[in-house]
């Protein structure tokens, strides 16, 4: 029988049916995003502790995804709030090929530590930006750039399917979980391709699935969030990155998600655990994905996916 047919439907941790499920499409995902993205800045402002990837008060220290990402000699360097603001599911900063002198935008730059890693490693002669649409997390950012005291850093305020950059302009981009809440991921992808420089690279930190996951799940607005619902198969992931024309890609697996992990970032979404949990054991893992501009590429007519493909624009 089919795993979706056999999946649970979703009850609250009493044992009740839930009310009626929002779903993607009856919900505008942005605006969610948004709100939750907005809260986790409004509590690390006010002195609370730190968040999970959804977003939602936990212990940073138990959340699976979160937990261990970066060490103390990288922490030690940046203000507390940025280190408490991140919603991450990896390092891409401590993965990425990063050189003097280049310029790096990340996606989704939230309070900005990896923008301030990144603006650390390339050096005064390059430039490291943060693109984030939430007031929230762009204040909080600009704050942390203070305190930190690092000028070569600005944070732009849009969204990463459309990016406020000029074409070939970039020469890494890096993003930290963010990429999988977007419900427009091919245009992300394509964004991400047009400010690049030919020859730069794309290199993320994004949550990955292996397998099938019932629509349940990703139909949820809360786990989407929470970096779940919304993550792509590897084989959809390097699909939809040849298609917007990368190449020389590769996904590597930094962390897979056991059972026991699911039960942690599932817990307080309103879903029994216990039922959704044998449906993630080990589908979900946090990836770094890294994939090239072609080098050849030297204006836009080269530079489209059609052009790529040797298809007709």
């Amino acid at each position: 029988m089919p795993l979706r047919k056999r999946f649970v439907q979703p009850v609250t941790e009493t044992g009740n049916r839930t009310k009626e499920t929002k779903t993607i499409s009856t919900t505008n995902i942005k605006d969610v995003v948004r709100e939750k993205y907005g809260e986790a800045a409004k509590r690390v402002l006010s002195g609370a502790g730190s968040s999970c990837c959804g977003a939602a008060p936990c212990c940073a220290e138990a959340d699976p995804i979160t937990r261990d990402l970066y060490d103390s000699a990288q922490t030690g360097v940046l203000p507390e709030q940025a280190v408490k603001a991140s919603l991450g599911c990896g390092n891409p900063t401590a993965l990425a090929q990063l050189k003097a002198g280049e310029t790096v935008l990340d996606l989704g730059s939230g309070g900005g530590i990896d923008v301030l890693l990144s603006a650390r490693r390339v050096g005064p002669s390059g430039k490291a930006y943060g693109l984030d649409m939430t007031d929230e997390m762009l204040a909080l950012a600009r704050e942390n750039q203070r305190q930190a005291g690092v000028e070569n850093v600005e944070f732009l305020k849009g969204e990463i399917e459309n990016i406020p950059l000029p074409e070939n302009s970039v020469d890494v981009i890096i993003s930290n979980c963010v990429i999988n809440l977007s419900s427009d991921k091919d245009r992300v992808l394509r964004e991400a391709f047009r400010v690049l420089k030919p020859g730069g690279r794309f290199a993320v930190s994004d949550v990955v699935v292996r397998g099938e996951v019932p629509e349940e799940i990703r139909r949820s607005v809360l786990l989407w969030v929470g970096c779940v619902a919304g993550a792509l198969s590897d084989s959809d992931y390097v699909a939809k990155l040849k298609q917007a024309g990368f190449e020389a890609i590769e996904i590597e697996p930094t962390r897979v998600y056991t059972i026991e992990d699911a039960r942690a970032f599932l817990t307080g979404q309103g879903v029994n655990v216990d039922a959704i949990a044998p449906f993630v054991d080990g589908k979900f893992m946090s990836a770094f994905v890294r994939a090239t501009k072609p080098a050849a590429c030297c204006g836009p007519a080269c530079c489209s996916p059609a052009a790529n493909t040797g298809t007709a624009a």
